[in-house]
């Protein structure tokens, strides 16, 4: 049977390598400073970000294992396992780990958007690498949120500074995320191209009449991509958001079909919106002017 840590709370993890606890709801421990310790393959109810200098040779993580290269993060969420199980060995690394309980975020626009950080997700199969200069800004954030939690009293204000933390160095690790992925597409203009072929299946198919204008969320999870990922990448591409792409593609097929005949009811209808003024609403965002005042012209 496989020896598994559960880690219910952020402490749970830094009771097992004897690092002292310094809040209830976060954890932030410098590994030089543990010693010696034991492997440990890990059940997450929490959020984490494991932070070393090199990770340990097929380090499990899902269904998968990992091979890192230099400076690194991993980053785990609830109901995920991951780690390398306990074979009695003494231990030491070089890095940082910080997780926290989902209760910090509670009720924050945080915790409704954890889910667009694909680095989470169970499927994202690479660690985040660092160059020094991202080792060194994330290392003084998590060293600085640390000091805080060492000499302030846990209450409002002191999560407030904690969550301002972990967002920041979250937006780090997106950035990384974000170059990483930049680099392992061709480039921008090819994912533009699988974005609006979709956009043109998408209405071959009148999928549209069923499913309603197609949705950011809707096409990120059909070109495998999260939705803040997919959104990122269209601005890089076309300084456009995603749902303005979107729009922009629906209103040009807007304006062929009152070309050819049909009613702005009707226009509507087919390009999937379910009331008339919201199609003439996003048409004149777009062109300036009523889909009546195009036919005017």
């Amino acid at each position: 049977m496989r020896k598994i840590l559960r880690i219910t709370n952020p402490n749970d993890y830094a009771d097992y390598v004897n690092s002292p606890a310094l809040h209830p709801l976060v954890c932030a421990l410098h590994y030089e400073e543990l010693g010696l310790f034991r492997r440990s393959l890990n059940r997450y109810s929490v959020y984490g970000l494991f932070i070393q200098h090199q990770f340990p040779k097929n380090i499990a993580y899902g269904m998968k294992e990992y091979e890192t290269h230099g400076p690194s993060i991993i980053a785990v969420a609830p109901g995920q396992i991951g780690g390398v199980e306990d074979n009695g060995e003494l231990i030491s690394r070089r890095g940082w780990v910080v997780l926290w309980s989902p209760e910090l975020f509670g009720g924050t626009t945080v915790e409704s958007t954890m889910e667009e950080y694909p680095f989470f997700s169970y499927f994202y199969n690479d660690s985040l690498e660092m160059t020094p200069e991202e080792w060194e800004r994330i290392s003084l954030l998590i060293s600085q949120m640390r000091s805080e939690m060492q000499h302030s009293e846990d209450g409002p204000a002191l999560r407030g500074v904690l969550q301002g933390y972990i967002r920041l160095i979250l937006e780090y690790c997106n950035r990384i995320y974000l170059r990483q992925r930049l680099l392992g597409d061709k480039n921008s203009s090819d994912m533009l191209k699988r974005f609006h072929q979709l956009l043109l299946e998408y209405y071959t198919a009148n999928r549209q009449l069923s499913l309603g204008v197609p949705t950011v969320q809707y096409c990120a999870r059909e070109l495998a991509y999260s939705s803040r990922y997919l959104g990122d990448m269209v601005h890089r591409a076309t300084g456009d958001t995603a749902i303005g792409y979107i729009h922009s593609f629906v209103v040009e097929k807007g304006k062929n079909l009152l070309m050819q005949g049909h009613n702005v009811g009707e226009t509507a209808h087919l390009l999937g919106f379910e009331y008339t003024h919201h199609f003439n609403r996003i048409f004149k965002k777009i062109t300036g002017f009523t889909p009546s005042e195009f036919l005017a012209k």
